[in-house]
């Protein structure tokens, strides 16, 4: 079975959109991943927790088709992670290279320490909501989500 997959992508360190557009071509090389939709790249603030002030983000979503489940799919994502400079171990609120969060996986429901979906912030952020409203306008209207 095909799930469809949204992912939020993001970085503020380096080439950020280069970082962006490397990521999305990783997942679309990768044999169990088609990517469907790419959204615009918008420029946002960074989101800090006591960190000061941070370089400016690159922010976007993709949707793509996959038979993985999610746990197999964060392997992957985190995989891209690491080749485009992210360490294993970071800190939660540091700049990045690039960040890729799993937002919904068909109609999954994780809540473990280390994956939430849907992803809990969702709602919550503009940077997250439009680049969704590019790809699938009527997500959140259609009832698909």
């Amino acid at each position: 079975m095909a799930y469809t997959v949204y992912i939020g992508i993001g970085s503020n360190l380096g080439d950020r959109a280069g970082n962006c557009e490397k990521a999305v071509a990783l997942l679309g090389r990768h044999n169990e991943i088609e990517v469907l939709k790419v959204s615009k790249w918008r420029e946002t603030k960074a989101l800090t927790r006591g960190n000061g002030e941070q370089p400016l983000y690159i922010n976007g979503a993709v949707k793509i088709s996959t038979r993985m489940n999610p746990r197999e799919l964060l392997s992957v994502l985190q995989s891209i992670e690491a080749k485009l400079g992210r360490p294993a171990k970071r800190e939660k609120w540091a700049p990045r290279t690039i960040d890729l969060d799993i937002l919904y996986h068909g109609d999954a429901v994780v809540n473990e320490p280390d994956l939430v979906i849907p992803h809990p912030e969702i709602l919550k952020r503009k940077f997250v909501m439009e680049p969704l409203c590019d790809i699938e306008p009527t997500l959140f209207s259609k009832g698909e989500i």
